[in-house]
C-alpha cells in the first residue's frame, strides 16, 4: 500500500509539473520570424498560382496557415518600403524615400523605434540576416537599432560594379557582419550561396536562443536582380533561373519551419513570409510575375505593391484559411507589440493591430478606415475597403511590350492616368475606371486624402505635412564607410 501512496503521490507530482510547463510554455511571449523577399510578384509562389517550379514547404505553410489576399507593402521600392515594416509608419513619415545607394549619408533615425527594438523590451534575442537597405553605415545598420546580431548585404545586390547598365555608378559590394565588413568584394560566387549562408545563420541563431523569446528578421536578397542560385537548385525548374532561386527560397523557408517543429517551437512562433514590393517587370523573364494585377515594382497600381502573405502560427492562426480584408506592412509592429504585451512608441505610427485578422476572427475587419499608397511624395492611391482611387499622375510601364531576357532589362516608357476608381473586388486588374457611376465614394475618398496630405504632404498637390520626421543623418564625429577605388572598404571618423 505504501509504494502505491509513493507512485500516486509521484505521479500527482509528475502531472502538476508538466500542467506548469504547458501553461508558462502557453503563456510565454511567440517566437517572430519574418522572412521578407526583394521584389517578388503577387503569383511567385505555390499558394498564390506558380508555375514551372514547386514550392512545396510554401505550400505546406499555407496548409497549416493562412494566405492574406489583399496584404499591401506601404510603397514599390527597397529602402521606403522596409522603413515602414521597422516602424509601424508610412516611409514618408520617417524621410526614407527611394532605395539608399552608397553615396547616401542618411537612413533610419535612431529616434524611430524598430520592432526590434519593441521586442526588446521584453527580452528578446533578435537578429537581421539578409539584405538592410535602411542606411549603410554604422549608426543606421542593424546592431544600432535594436538587433543583437546582423550578417547581410546594407544594400540592394544589383549595386556593384557588375550591373549591367549603371554598374561604373557603384563600388564594390560588401557583405558586413555587425558593424565590419568581412567580404569587401562580393563577387557573383558569393552571391550564389548567400541564400543557404542567410538560412543557415538563422536556423544556427533559433536553435542557440530557443529556451527564450527570439525575433529573426531574415530579409532575402533574391528574387531581385541579378539572380543567383546555388548548386543544390541550378537548372531543377522549368521556368529557368527565377524559378529556381525561387525552389531554393521554398527550401530555405523548409529549413526555418523544420528548426521550428524540431525544437517544439512550431506552438510559440509567428511566422511571416512577405516581400517588399512587386516584380521588377523590364527584366522579363529574370523577373516574377504579378498575374492578373496592373503593373510592377516602381508602381503604385497593385502589381507594384500587393503581395504574396503567409502567416503561420499552429494552434493560434486558423489552417488552410484565407483573409481577403485588406492589410498593410505597417501593422505587423503594433500587432506584434500587442501580442508580446510591449509599449508602443511616443510618438505617432500609422499601423493598427491586425490580430483579429490574422487569428481569424469571426467577421473580423480591417481597422483601418483606408490604406494611402505614396511614391516619392506623391500621395498616387488610397485603398478604402473594396475602393481602390487613383489621382491623376505619371507611371512607368513596359505598355504591353514583354520584359527582356537574361538578366538584360528592356526600357519604360511613361503612361499617365487620370482620377479613376476601381473595384478590386471585380476587378483586381484595376482596368475599368467606374468613378463616374459612384460619385459619393470617389468624394469620400478624396476628404480622407486631404486630411492625410494636410499629415503627410503631398508634391502632386504642392501640400507639405505637419506629421513629417527627418531621417537621421551623418554628424560630425560619427563613423561612416569609405569607399576607395581599387581599395578595400574601410571605416573612418567622418
Amino acid at each position: 500500500m505504501r509504494r502505491h501512496g509513493i507512485s500516486a503521490v509521484f505521479l500527482a507530482a509528475c502531472m502538476s509539473i508538466a500542467f506548469c510547463a504547458a501553461s508558462a510554455a502557453a503563456a510565454a511571449p511567440p517566437n517572430v520570424v519574418i522572412i521578407f523577399m526583394d521584389d517578388m510578384g503577387y503569383a511567385d509562389i505555390g499558394p498564390f498560382g506558380a508555375e514551372g517550379y514547386d514550392t512545396p514547404n510554401l505550400d505546406r505553410m499555407a496548409r497549416e496557415g493562412r494566405v492574406f489576399t489583399d496584404f499591401y507593402a506601404s510603397t514599390a521600392v527597397c529602402s521606403a518600403s522596409r522603413a515602414s515594416l521597422m516602424t509601424g509608419c508610412y516611409n514618408v513619415r520617417v524621410g526614407i524615400l527611394g532605395a539608399l545607394a552608397h553615396q547616401a549619408n542618411h537612413g533610419i533615425s535612431d529616434q524611430e523605434m524598430t520592432l526590434a527594438e519593441v521586442l526588446k523590451q521584453k527580452g528578446y534575442a533578435t537578429a537581421c540576416y539578409g539584405k538592410w537597405h535602411l542606411g549603410h553605415h554604422p549608426k543606421f545598420l542593424p546592431t544600432s537599432h535594436g538587433f543583437d546580431e546582423y550578417l547581410g548585404l546594407p544594400y540592394s545586390n544589383d549595386m556593384w560594379p557588375l550591373h549591367p547598365t549603371s554598374g561604373k555608378n557603384f563600388p564594390d559590394l560588401p557583405l558586413i557582419e555587425n558593424t565590419r565588413v568581412i567580404n569587401a568584394q562580393v563577387t557573383g560566387e558569393d552571391q550564389e550561396q548567400l541564400t543557404t549562408q542567410l538560412t543557415q545563420r538563422a536556423v544556427d541563431f533559433i536553435q542557440r536562443n530557443k529556451d527564450r523569446p527570439f525575433f529573426v528578421y531574415l530579409p532575402h536578397p533574391m528574387v531581385h536582380v541579378p539572380l543567383y542560385v546555388s548548386d543544390k537548385f541550378r537548372g531543377k525548374s522549368e521556368r529557368g533561373l527565377f524559378g529556381d532561386v525561387m525552389m531554393e527560397i521554398d527550401w530555405s523557408v523548409g529549413q526555418i519551419l523544420d528548426t521550428l517543429r524540431n525544437h517544439e517551437l512550431d506552438r510559440r512562433t509567428l511566422v511571416i513570409f512577405t516581400s517588399d514590393n512587386g516584380p521588377w517587370l523590364s527584366y522579363g523573364d529574370h523577373a516574377g510575375s504579378a498575374d492578373c494585377l496592373r503593373e510592377g515594382k516602381g508602381t503604385m497600381f497593385d502589381g507594384g505593391c500587393r503581395e504574396p502573405t503567409v502567416m503561420w502560427w499552429p494552434g493560434k492562426i486558423p489552417a488552410g484559411t484565407a483573409c481577403r480584408e485588406p492589410a498593410m506592412t505597417i501593422d505587423i509592429l503594433p500587432t506584434i507589440a500587442h501580442l508580446v504585451g510591449a509599449q508602443l512608441p511616443d510618438h505617432k505610427i500609422d499601423g493598427r493591430n491586425i490580430w483579429p485578422l490574422i487569428a481569424g476572427e469571426p467577421n473580423a475587419k480591417s481597422p483601418q478606415q483606408a490604406y494611402y499608397f505614396y511614391w516619392g511624395q506623391e500621395l498616387q492611391a488610397v485603398r478604402m475597403g473594396r475602393w481602390k482611387l487613383h489621382f491623376p499622375h505619371t507611371y512607368r510601364t513596359l505598355g504591353g511590350k514583354p520584359g527582356g531576357t537574361g538578366g538584360q532589362p528592356v526600357p519604360y516608357e511613361q503612361g499617365e492616368i487620370e482620377l479613376a476608381l476601381f473595384d478590386l473586388e471585380v476587378d483586381p486588374g484595376e482596368a475599368v475606371n467606374i468613378a463616374e457611376e459612384h460619385p459619393a465614394v470617389v468624394a469620400e475618398i478624396q476628404e480622407l486624402a486631404e486630411r492625410m496630405r494636410a499629415d503627410l504632404g503631398d508634391s502632386l498637390t504642392k501640400q507639405k505635412g505637419t506629421g513629417l520626421r527627418e531621417p537621421g543623418r551623418l554628424q560630425p564625429g560619427d563613423l561612416r564607410f569609405r569607399w576607395v577605388p581599387g581599395q578595400p572598404l574601410d571605416i573612418e571618423p567622418q
